[in-house]
């Protein structure tokens, strides 16, 4: 009976395969005789399914590109979509979503049929989770008759913002009222990739999603929100407590279930090297003393030090443990690691008042001589920052500081797919009150979501002297700037507050498509094509902004009805 205690792990496998395989055309129409047949499918079978598919797509949304709009990270390399938001039109995201929400609609419907109440809170709350990122990215979008092709509803109308988010609000009260019963009869040991069969950690979930999206529609629908966030809070059944955050661990073997950076399944580690801190976030964690700092980045290999005796503008060669290595312009991050590890330091040195950049048109100075240094954002070409000598894309900048190691493994520790958190909670309970709203503590919670966020990464111990350096000062902003950093690693949520707020008060970068960061996905030709007057119609209603530029409405920087009348961002 061993082999019990593999099926978890064989599941998830197949749930990513599955995933990953929709996109693939079907061609053939007969019964395929080794399958499954939908109507008797057990909902254990088809949780993990959906949990794992959501997980790995929102992990590589937060991650991956979103984290360079909202200014985590930058790529050095091949960067056009990643630090300066030239988009086209998402449609292998959209299908991605809506595939999860098909595989997600059976399962609601085998666990009504099963009378299996747990199953069915989680559909629910998946539903609410899955349909909220779809609008959130895009917009308007199908939903009252989403999924009813069996039904003949095949071009189904787009149903607006406040539809949506009324029916995701709606799905995620009967979740917790599901949750609340502790009824998990019907639980298969192994199948829960999130919570392990846990009600109570469920409840929590449903409740801390329903804050963020009472928060979400703040500006448009302020009453609701209150009452909402109020009624949450008082009912005291959300996310308080690192342990509570919604995870999902990674199996390791293979691509396709690894944290997406892994080198094992990358031999040139070009997606780990290609991705840097971005010097917003650096600077920030440097200028606040912040413990986070080591645990995702390291210092530079080589550091630039001001040497006013020097003879030229700059070193030529770099110096090992001080003594210039003639010939040597640099090494490569294995020769770099493997000497650093055993207790040499490199360094360049420049005179400040000599130095003149050698490439004034893609990186004026003046040198960063810091320990951890992060990338501007949207620079020209960003592989010429802080002098680095091997432009290109084939040996790392040795002067601009990388992701911490970890990154680079397939699963284990921090390396962890995070849907929602106890600090994003406390950060959303803590802006409610600040504006005034019964939600207690302004202080108390902002305390909190740093405490937890601390623990989260591995260093709790580290927060008595931290809370210190950022200590409550009473304004939104501050809040909503550490949101931002605790968001790492799911930066949608630090986009979609940017969104609705302005903050952080984040600016573009020198040289992205447009003069602004951007505030949804692109509708895709694909949908134009086989569902064009309801996706024109949503089209219609979004509102074109001075940076739309070419696609007009239909642009990353054209604002829908959540931001609309708000004056926000810009």
């Amino acid at each position: 009976m061993k082999i019990l205690k593999y099926i978890p792990k064989i599941v998830f496998i197949f749930a990513i395969l599955a995933v990953t395989s929709c996109k693939e055309n079907l061609t053939e129409i007969n019964e395929n005789p080794n399958g499954v047949d939908p109507n008797s499918s057990n909902p254990n079978l088809l949780m993990p399914t959906v949990m794992a598919g959501v997980g790995n797509q929102y992990l590589r949304l937060g991650y991956g590109r979103i984290a360079g709009v909202i200014q985590h990270t930058q790529e050095d390399a091949w960067k056009d979509g990643f630090n300066d938001y030239n988009w086209n039109e998402e449609d292998d995201e959209w299908k991605s979503w809506y595939g999860f929400l098909r595989n997600n609609n059976l399962l609601h419907k085998r666990s009504v049929e099963t009378n299996s109440k747990f199953h069915e809170g989680v559909a629910l709350t998946m539903r609410a989770f899955i349909f909220g990122t779809i609008t959130d990215l895009w917009g308007d979008a199908p939903y009252t008759n989403a999924l009813k092709g069996d039904e003949g509803e095949l071009l189904p109308a787009f149903d607006s913002q406040e539809v949506i988010y009324k029916g995701i609000i709606e799905d995620l009260k009967a979740a917790s009222a599901i949750f609340a019963t502790g009824d998990n009869a019907g639980y298969a040991t192994g199948y829960d990739v999130y919570f392990a069969g846990n009600t109570q950690k469920w409840q929590k979930f449903a409740n801390s999603l329903l804050l963020r999206y009472y928060m979400r529609i703040s500006s448009k629908l302020p009453d609701i929100a209150k009452s909402g966030i109020e009624a949450v809070h008082t009912s005291g059944i959300y996310m308080k407590d690192a342990a509570d955050d919604a995870v999902m661990d990674y199996i390791g073997a293979a691509s396709g279930d690894s944290w997406p950076t892994a080198v094992a399944f990358d031999v040139s580690q070009s997606n780990w090297r290609r991705r840097r801190p971005a010097a917003t976030l650096m600077d920030n964690l440097l200028a606040n003393g912040d413990p986070r700092l080591k645990v995702w980045f390291q210092p530079v290999h080589v550091r630039w030090v001001s040497d006013a005796t020097l003879k030229t503008g700059v070193d030529e060669f770099i110096r090992k443990d001080g003594v210039i290595q003639n010939g040597v312009k640099s090494l490569t991050e294995q020769e770099l690691r493997a000497a650093i590890a055993a207790g040499h330091k490199f360094t360049r040195h420049f005179n400040p008042t000599l130095y003149k950049p050698s490439h004034p048109d893609m990186f004026k100075g003046p040198l960063n001589a810091n320990e951890y240094v992060g990338v501007p954002p949207s620079m020209l070409d960003p592989t010429y920052f802080n002098e680095n000598p091997t432009t290109g894309q084939q040996v790392q900048n040795q002067h601009a500081s990388q992701l911490s190691y970890t990154y680079q493994g397939n699963k284990d520790g921090i390396l962890k797919a995070r849907l929602a958190s106890a600090a994003e909670t406390s950060f959303i309970l803590a802006e409610a009150a600040q504006k005034g709203w019964a939600a207690g503590s302004a202080e108390m919670h902002y305390n909190n979501a740093i405490k937890q966020s601390l623990t989260t990464w591995g260093i709790a111990d580290q927060y008595d002297t931290f809370i210190k350096k950022v200590a409550y000062k009473g304004t939104q902003a501050q809040i909503l700037e550490q949101k931002w950093v605790a968001s790492w690693t799911m930066s949608t949520e630090a986009w979609f507050d940017y969104r609705r707020t302005g903050l952080p008060a984040l600016v573009a970068g020198v040289a992205p498509s447009s003069r602004a960061l951007p505030l949804r996905f692109i509708y895709s030709n694909n949908e134009l094509n086989n569902n064009g007057a309801s996706v024109r119609s949503a089209i219609d209603k979004l509102e074109e902004t001075s940076f739309s530029g070419v696609r007009k409405k239909n642009s990353q920087w054209s604002k829908p009805w959540l931001v609309q009348g708000t004056g926000k961002p810009w």
